[in-house]
């Protein structure tokens, strides 16, 4: 594969408890033969190019988690894990006695510091979100650039949302060159009865967005300058919000604060692909659809690892 000699990693945010599904998504069967999403999003990385993936998942869970991916990655991709814990931060801090989360998204990608060493790539376990994003990623990363200029993969709003509930997006705002102005962590997004799009705002009144609003969907180019960024934002954040049990400090919250400080640009990066999830557990069946129906068009063999 081209550009094999400049290691490049993905990290799989995989710690999610899965509250609203109502269990652990990201070991749950999507595929004909028992395969999970990460599964289809591990094969797409690898055929892209990756060679190196750090997972990020939680202790009570890691011996399953093993034992479901390291038989498929051997001989193909170099896998790391690391767990992603209250405690697991720059340096020791006061946690409340009643949180039982981590720290939200941008923390998730700190944890994975020790095992990376150059451009890697960040994605949701959760998340379906097609080959042509995977090689989008490893082309941005693979290029001699500014190896400070990050990268989103951009997905239309109306794409993104959920039949069975709300959603939660990162709404982004470009410049005329492609650049993100800014990024805003949208909670609870969903239509109304005139397909509508909106948000509650603070005040509880809806914000309205537009339907082809770029979004990201978690699916990060970046550097390791990443991890020295969080260390100085996770501060404030536990300064303003730790006290609060269920705060989470999100990757688009560290990105727009780099950008509006002019410490780093990031370029939207458009893909072709097709992007699909799981948040609530009537998702399954959809999602299980889709896989059955690419893999009918040629996308995929039935047998993923075979």
């Amino acid at each position: 594969m081209e550009n094999q000699e400049k290691k490049i990693s993905l990290v799989v945010l995989a710690a999610g408890m899965g509250s609203r599904y109502g269990g652990l998504k990201q070991m749950d069967s999507f595929g004909p033969n028992g395969e999970t999403i990460i599964d289809y999003s591990l094969y797409d990385a690898y055929r892209a190019g990756f060679d190196h993936v750090v997972f990020i998942i939680r202790e009570f869970f890691a011996d399953k988690f093993k034992e479901a991916f390291d038989p498929k990655l051997k001989d193909r991709l170099k896998a790391d894990y690391v767990y992603q814990e209250l405690t697991n931060v720059p340096h020791p801090i006061d946690i409340p006695s009643e949180r039982d989360r981590p720290w939200g998204t941008a923390h998730a990608v700190w944890v994975a510091h020790p095992f990376i060493q150059g451009p890697f790539a960040v994605i949701n376990a959760d998340d379906y979100y097609g080959p042509d994003a995977y090689k989008t990623l490893y082309n941005f990363l693979a290029e001699e650039r500014d190896p400070e200029e990050y990268g989103v993969v951009g997905y239309r709003l109306d794409n993104t949302l959920s039949e069975h509930g709300t959603v939660n997006r990162g709404v982004c705002a470009t410049d005329e060159n492609g650049y993100l102005q800014n990024i805003v962590e949208c909670k609870q997004i969903g239509r109304d009865k005139e397909e509508m799009i909106s948000y509650p705002g603070s005040d509880g009144q809806p914000v309205f967005l537009s339907k082809d609003a770029p979004v990201s969907m978690n699916m990060w180019a970046l550097y390791p300058s990443y991890f020295g960024f969080f260390e100085q934002q996770f501060d404030q954040f536990i300064s303003e919000q730790g006290s609060d049990i269920k705060s989470e400090f999100y990757i688009p919250s560290l990105i727009d604060t780099l950008i509006k400080n002019n410490i780093r640009k990031t370029r939207v990066l458009h893909s072709d692909s097709e992007w699909f999830g799981v948040t609530y557990l009537d998702d399954k069946e959809f999602v299980s659809k889709r896989l059955k129906d690419l893999i009918e068009d040629g996308v995929y063999p039935y047998k993923l690892w075979e």
